[in-house]
């Protein structure tokens, strides 16, 4: 059955890439919110899901307006799997049409210090874009990621993340590679919104409410003292993105007798917040039919995975 559920994703994924690249992009982009209101039509347990997560998140909105923001973030997540089989088919010079940067300087300065640099975000936007578009106006980075269960998506997904010169790291065995990476005055980028059920888990708060999530940024950032930039990926009209580099999160001020672990709690929970403030200025651009709370079970504890399964799921990282 696995064998064949394979099949059907990568099928039908072939198929959508097929059409992407026969479509003007203003068509394309109109074909992934159709399949995003698709699924928001016949996927009740994610729609569910998702109006829960905005029901708690926004205490205050009514619940007309978190329907709507659920509808939103599955026309969102439809026009970003289009957008990113078409924009991964293009050269550079027409990346380049489609996207404007802003804060370079502030990734030239960090990169000065001779440190590397560590980038996050989260499912939030057109992260998978910018990652792409980053060397088109930087050097190449290295995109840590886990990896899908099908091996004919991922593949193609590998595929795509590394059409402009990034390297793919996975998560298992990866703090090495990652450390490599920094000691060569490189960039890593990761996402910090996931849920983490491993030893190198930290308990932050997101939206007013604990959340498990990797302590691996704040650690490397401590350990390594490269800078911590976050980045977002927002869409422009006419079927372009502005590519955001914000400032650098400062580490906290520690002292010799601070205890190691509440220190990178309190880095961790600086950078939730960065990103917390951007889904609450854009809360349709965020994955909302994720599990990212788990203080909801038993009622949601049987949604499944929104996208492809990751064959770490819930895994940190190793090394």
């Amino acid at each position: 059955m696995r064998g064949l559920r394979h099949w059907a994703e990568y099928i039908a994924v072939r198929a959508v890439l097929a059409v992407a690249r026969i479509l003007p992009h203003r068509v394309i982009l109109a074909f992934g919110s159709g399949i995003g209101l698709a699924f928001y039509a016949v996927d009740g347990r994610h729609r569910r899901l998702a109006i829960r997560n905005l029901r708690a998140a926004f205490p205050l909105r009514s619940a007309a307006e978190c329907r709507r923001i659920a509808r939103g973030t599955f026309r969102h997540f439809g026009r970003l799997l289009t957008a990113l089989l078409d924009f991964s088919t293009l050269g550079s010079r027409q990346q380049l049409t489609r996207v404007e940067f802003e804060g370079i300087e502030r990734v030239q300065s960090a990169l000065a210090a001779g440190r590397g640099v560590l980038f996050f975000t989260g499912h939030f936007g057109f992260w998978e874009l910018h990652a792409i578009a980053h060397p088109l106006a930087l050097s190449p980075i290295a995109v840590l990621a886990r990896a899908l269960d099908n091996p004919k998506l991922n593949t193609l997904l590998e595929r795509a993340r590394t059409c402009t010169g990034n390297t793919v790291i996975y998560r298992k065995g990866a703090i090495r590679r990652v450390l490599r990476c920094l000691e060569s005055n490189g960039g890593v980028a990761l996402l910090i919104d996931q849920h983490i059920q491993s030893s190198d888990a930290v308990v932050v708060d997101f939206f007013n409410r604990p959340v498990q999530t990797t302590s691996a940024l704040a650690a490397i950032a401590l350990r390594t003292g490269a800078p911590v930039i976050p980045v977002f990926a927002l869409p422009l009209p006419g079927g372009r993105y502005k590519m955001i580099y914000e400032h650098a999160v400062d580490p906290p001020h520690a002292k010799p007798a601070d205890d190691p672990q509440a220190i990178v709690r309190d880095f961790t929970q600086r950078c939730t917040d960065v990103l917390e403030m951007y889904v609450r200025r854009y809360p349709d651009l965020w994955l909302w039919m994720h599990r990212r709370w788990r203080d909801l079970e038993p009622a949601v504890a049987s949604v499944p995975g929104m996208f492809p399964a990751a064959g770490d799921e819930e895994g940190g990282l190793s090394g």
